[in-house]
């Protein structure tokens, strides 16, 4: 050991961490240089600073002060910083402010680099999601319905304030418009308190009701404040976390109890292709259906084009994702509910009394139930989904089913049976069965398992990532961006 040796030659030639250095030494980091300003201390380079926290996600290595030691200790990370040690601060301000807006242009172009390679095709994804634990505390929530609930309690109690004032005070209501209680608001609760104050403040009332009056006075006007912040932080989401406000609370299947308890997550969506991620993207509904065509939009923003054919499970079949793929002239083989059951003749005993299974004449417009009574063609209305997709629904009512021995497991409404069909779900569907039958629609309904549920097998089990560290969405988008190119890395490098 008279002569050291050096990096060279204690790092072999094909390990992980010379792939990580020379990919990233090809990307193209201008949008991430351009955010520094040049004033000041000089900074270390964010290309060094990258290749360390790739390199670190690609070892289980998320903490920023694990990362600050392991460029002290690690030979590996000693290399990649030419013997440089930032410190965690600076490492998790580069994570969390440096890499926002950028990360998935790198990503992006590291996907690009695969493409050429051969590693990936982008023209044929499988797309699939998962549920990640957010930095949050599991005990501390909100929820919507409980925010309605005591709306409405006390829009209810403020109703019974009125009317007895009216009852006991009515001349000096006489001048007053008549109060509504729908839709309150904290500048209507006080003004309407105020009113009842007055108007009893020299009447013979009941002292339960001048304590409720001087509660209601006090306390209403500012837990509705407070009940109009929480459904701006909700939106359209039913929950959220105190710790983390852009966390929804889903139900995980990864838990202590094995029970599938609700914690606060983030829905986690990836496409890919030879088990390398093309495209990844981060959503607050737990609800798969509902964050397939954003996905597919941040796909088109990536790469500048859609993909060709896409297959994905049951979670992301409805007649919007349908409708929106085949506008985008994109081959859908994604399965729709009872698929499975059509497909092995499993359907359940009623399942013969489903809209789906029953006969329709087209030419008469006109269903048939089980015991071939016509179920004749009623009206039409359209619904608006939470996305704001409208469907337009076709009612058909039977016309006698009065003593009908099968009407038990028919339906259980009075009067005679209302279906609601949705011809054009009913169309896509049909293409859908005949596109997922055929012989390579078979092909992809088999590679899917293998291709992209892996992934998530490797990332949660393997990497150990079941957790994120930084809360808010934008951040979170970051940290999963950058576990999805340590995956992409450590693909290329094996």
């Amino acid at each position: 050991m008279a002569f050291p040796p050096t990096f060279e030659e204690l790092i072999p030639k094909n390990h992980p961490v010379r792939v990580v250095n020379l990919v990233i030494d090809q990307i193209n980091l201008d949008p991430l240089i351009k955010k520094y300003n040049g004033v000041g201390c000089s900074s270390y380079h964010p290309r060094m600073l990258l290749k360390i926290l790739v390199y670190g996600y690609l070892n289980n290595i998320y903490s920023s002060r694990k990362l600050e030691a392991a460029t002290g200790e690690n030979i590996y990370f000693m290399w990649l910083s030419a013997m440089e040690r930032p410190d965690h601060n600076t490492i998790n301000r580069f994570r969390s402010d440096r890499l926002k807006g950028v990360i998935k242009e790198v990503f992006t172009q590291v996907v690009m680099l695969m493409a050429e390679s051969g590693h990936v095709d982008l023209q044929s994804i499988y797309t699939d999601g998962t549920k990640i634990e957010a930095n949050a505390n599991r005990y501390t929530f909100v929820w919507g319905k409980s925010i309605k609930a005591n709306k409405e309690r006390i829009a209810k109690q403020l109703e019974e304030l009125w009317q007895y004032t009216q009852q006991v005070a009515a001349e000096e209501l006489k001048d007053t418009s008549p109060t509504q209680f729908t839709n309150i608001t904290s500048e209507e609760v006080s003004q309407t308190v105020e009113k009842i104050d007055k108007a009893l403040k020299d009447k013979p009332v009941d002292p339960k009701i001048r304590q409720k009056i001087k509660y209601a006075k006090r306390n209403w006007p500012n837990k509705l404040n407070e009940y109009e912040q929480k459904e701006q932080t909700l939106g359209e989401r039913n929950s959220y976390s105190k710790t983390d406000s852009d966390a929804t609370f889903m139900r995980m299947k990864e838990d202590h109890m094995q029970n599938g308890q609700l914690k606060p997550g983030y829905n986690a969506q990836i496409s890919s292709s030879h088990q390398i991620i093309v495209n990844y993207t981060v959503h607050q509904t737990p609800a798969d259906t509902k964050t397939l065509k954003p996905h597919l939009l941040s796909f088109k923003q990536s790469f500048g084009f859609m993909p060709k054919e896409l297959t994905a499970d049951a979670g992301y079949g409805s007649e919007e994702n349908y409708e929106f793929m085949e506008q985008n002239h994109i081959e859908a083989y994604v399965k729709y509910n009872y698929f499975d059951k059509e497909l092995h003749e499993q359907a359940n005993s009623n399942g013969k009394f489903h809209p789906d299974n029953l006969y329709y004449n087209k030419e008469s417009d006109c269903y048939y139930c089980p015991m071939g009574q016509p179920m004749r063609y009623k009206d039409s209305k359209i619904e608006i989904t939470d996305t704001g997709y409208k469907r337009l629904l076709s009612r058909y009512q039977a016309v006698n089913c009065e003593g009908c021995p099968l009407r038990g497991k028919c339906h259980k409404a009075s009067g005679n049976r209302i279906i609601e069909v949705s011809h054009r779900l009913n169309e896509l569907k049909k293409k859908v069965r005949e596109r997922l039958c055929s012989e390579k629609g078979i092909a992809h309904r088999k590679k899917r398992p293998i291709d992209v549920e892996p992934v998530f097998g490797i990332i949660k089990q393997n990497r150990s990532f079941r957790r994120f560290l930084l809360r808010g969405l934008d951040k979170v988008s970051i940290e999963f961006g950058l576990v999805a190119l340590a995956h992409n890395l450590m693909k290329m490098a094996q």
